[in-house]
């Protein structure tokens, strides 16, 4: 084999490995939008991937939060009129939530990885 060859099959050997890291790159995370209107919350039940982020977003009159309370995994913390949180979920798991305010409106996301 020349030097020549030995090199054309290293870059081809170089570009083939890098392609899985680039796919893997290019599967950017996702941002999902929840929003709180007439006391609830929409979409109220939502599947996202690991490493996906969702952003609660208040467009009712009243204050709002979205609460983990059973191990207090995440809280919003009260929202306004207009404003908005954002988080990110890294690993698989689920959660149910609810308003502080407001225990009837309730919610839930399901992270697959």
């Amino acid at each position: 084999m020349t030097l020549f060859t030995r090199r054309n099959v290293l870059r081809l050997a170089a570009t083939v490995a890098a392609v899985p890291v680039a796919a893997k790159m290019a599967q950017a995370a996702t941002n999902h939008v929840v929003t709180i209107k007439n006391m609830a919350f929409s979409p109220a039940n939502l599947t996202i991937k690991a490493g996906d982020t969702v952003t609660w977003v208040n467009e009712d009159r009243a204050a709002h939060s979205a609460w983990e309370s059973a191990n207090n995994a995440f809280d919003t913390g009260l929202l306004s009129t207009g404003q908005s949180a954002a988080l990110t979920f890294g690993a698989a798991g689920s959660f149910n939530y609810r308003c502080r305010p407001h225990g009837n409106m309730r919610g839930s996301i399901t992270i697959t990885n």
